[in-house]
């Protein structure tokens, strides 16, 4: 049963039709005690594109799937965000390392460059509500409870404003892209087995409620939209919707009304501009790679370029993650540097071809890590960043045929240079309490990476693998939390995983092994190692003989509970138990007298963080 709900769940997503709200809360393939709340939007959006100001019409179909009952429910207002004395403006000028993005920025806004997001006429089935706006936050009173199982249907008007471009929304960014639309709308809060996340927007990243969206945007017809969602007029629109290079469609009063639907999302964006180029690329899987840039002479190679280039990362992701379940994807210029939506990312584009693609490799990765796998982007970041960074770099190296033999080692060294910093707070700390910036994203993006790269230190490449499929499998189309990837790799490896996912993301603790001493005891040449940090680890062992050759040791750490699969050439040794600081390794038929070096973690895919003591050289 709980295999055909899933195929039943991305069937209905790749239809383009609306999914079932009973699907998607009920079905859980590892407990089946698992539930999301669910959303259905439709609304209806003016856009005046002279006055950067828009309104519109939301109704909102809301299901509790919780076992509470709810007497409130919150709405994100981010663009409330982008004016001055905001909680963003705020921290951005008070933090350590302000982001140069932002900085004093929205400080020095004017009346008419702010962005705003005001809420009216807010009605719960037909009767009126009381709603506050707090800042970025809307706190809404029901007029009647909302009881486990029951659905309820709000209705609102809205106006915002859109800012001039400061931090991923905005207008005219510093490449001329005119709309940058991105957590614009009234936005329903996730409420969770965590409770409410209600989190004012300051800065960081999202979570969203899992639904269906049906939009009506109303823009002047010069303008070409890219974004989320599948186009359902696409005759009545033209700009490359409904035939290669064809320009607006006619209109009578000079304004286009585009509809948009998506299924199964967390979210809804789009970008505009009166000068971008169109291009759809058929990608696999029958998905249609959309591109969006600016018709300028200096990019447009490039971005040509680009486009085979995604496709080679979709096939990349869908074999070593799991199938893209839309079919559409669009990369949109705009923004101010590169984040994800769903079914689309807005990236800056005028760049290096590396870096274009680069940027593209990690926005199209989010589609797996965050808009498919939704883990809450603000209190688990480094699964969203971390993941993300892991695969998108294991994607550039074999696209480009890089011939890394870690793709991953600038993560690495990023991580272990803010462990010796003394600046790094665990990963388990809220993406707005950092005190630094880089710490935040060393932590995230860096430090996140290394924590999928290692578990194939631990557990196996092949196997760490498969608990990547498994755990796309298990969790696509839900929030899946910290424990949730614990709990998948613990079935597909068999080991106990919990100290590894406790040490490295809820403190600080450090992985620091070093070669201590080499010593005969009763008539056995022993290597004596020495836990120095507090993270305990396996160990793989090299010892090299002076006539070259090598001999491999595995010595597993005894809270996994299991070992990995190892060579043939590799010999297992006793378990290690972290409370003992020294191990002596015997060495069975080796001769100290004919060894040249003994090195831990030869491929250097364990995160030491001093590793000038994991090798013992004899001296020539």
């Amino acid at each position: 049963m709980k295999k055909i709900a899933l195929i039943l769940t991305a069937a209905i997503a790749l239809a383009g039709c609306s999914s079932s709200k009973n699907v998607v809360s009920s079905q859980d393939a590892s407990s089946g005690t698992y539930w999301q709340q669910h959303v259905n939007y439709d609304m209806d959006v003016n856009m005046d594109v002279d006055r950067y100001q828009y309104t519109g019409k939301q109704k909102l179909i809301y299901t509790n799937n919780s076992p509470e009952t709810l007497d409130r429910v919150y709405y994100h207002l981010f663009f409330n965000a982008f004016q001055p004395g905001s909680e963003m403006d705020v921290r951005s000028r008070t933090i350590a390392d302000p982001d140069r993005r932002v900085g004093s920025r929205i400080a020095a806004l004017e009346p008419n460059e702010i962005g705003y997001l005001h809420v009216s006429n807010m009605t719960q089935d037909g009767q009126a509500v009381l709603a506050d706006e707090e800042g970025t936050v809307l706190v809404v009173k029901l007029a009647k409870s909302l009881a486990p199982g029951e659905s309820t249907t709000l209705e609102l008007d809205f106006n915002g404003q859109v800012p001039v471009q400061v931090r991923r929304s905005g207008r005219n960014n510093k490449e001329g892209v005119a709309l940058s639309m991105t957590q614009w709308y009234p936005k329903m809060a996730e409420f969770d087995k965590y409770g409410w996340n209600t989190s004012p927007y300051i800065g960081r990243e999202f979570h969203g409620v899992w639904g269906d969206f049906d939009v009506e945007l109303t823009i002047d017809k010069d303008y070409t939209v890219g974004g989320t969602g599948y186009l359902q007029n696409p005759k009545e629109i033209g700009h490359g919707y409904d035939k290669a290079n064809s320009g607006p469609a006619k209109s009578k009063d000079g304004k286009l009304k585009w509809h948009f639907k998506a299924p199964q999302v967390h979210d809804f964006a789009w970008g505009a501009d009166k000068d971008f180029i169109h291009d759809i690329y058929k990608g696999a899987n029958g998905v249609d790679l959309h591109f969006f840039y600016k018709d300028n002479e200096a990019i447009k190679e490039n971005w040509k370029k680009l486009q085979p280039k995604t496709n080679e990362f979709l096939k990349y992701f869908n074999e070593h993650v799991g199938d893209y379940p839309y079919k559409q994807y669009s990369v949109i210029q705009g923004g101010d540097g590169g984040m994800e939506y769903a079914m689309c990312t807005l990236i800056t584009g005028e760049r290096s071809f590396g870096s274009l693609a680069g940027v593209t490799a990690h926005e199209f990765a989010h589609s797996w890590f965050n808009h498919i796998l939704a883990t809450n982007e603000s209190k688990d970041e480094w699964m969203d960043e971390g993941f993300t960074t892991y695969i998108s770099n294991y994607a550039m190296n074999a696209v480009f045929n890089e011939g890394k033999e870690n793709p991953n080692s600038g993560s690495y060294r990023g991580y272990i240079g803010l462990a010796n910093s003394g600046k790094e707070q665990p990963q388990t700390t809220h993406a707005d309490r950092y005190e630094y910036n880089a710490a935040y994203g060393t932590t995230a993006y860096s430090k996140g990476a290394v924590f999928m790269a290692q578990l194939g230190y631990v557990v196996g490449d092949e196997v760490r693998d498969d608990i990547i499929k498994e755990y796309y499998n298990t969790w696509k189309f839900k929030h899946p939390d910290p424990n949730d990837f614990k709990r998948v790799a613990e079935r597909v490896s068999g080991f106990d995983l919990e100290w590894y996912l406790r040490d490295w993301t809820m403190t600080t603790n450090t992985i620091d092994y070093s070669v201590e001493n080499m010593s005969t005891l009763d008539g056995v040449d022993v290597i004596t190692f020495k836990r120095n940090g507090l993270m305990p680890m396996p160990l793989d062992v090299e010892v090299t003989m002076n006539d070259g050759s090598t001999k491999m040791y595995y010595i597993p750490l005894s809270e996994m509970r299991g070992e990995k699969k190892v060579a043939r050439n590799v010999t297992t040794v006793a378990d290690w138990a972290w409370a003992y600081p020294t191990y002596d390794l015997e060495l069975d038929g080796v001769d100290m007298k004919n060894i040249r070096s003994v090195t831990i973690d030869p491929k250097g895919m364990m995160a030491d963080v001093n590793k000038e003591n994991n090798t013992w050289q004899l001296e020539e």
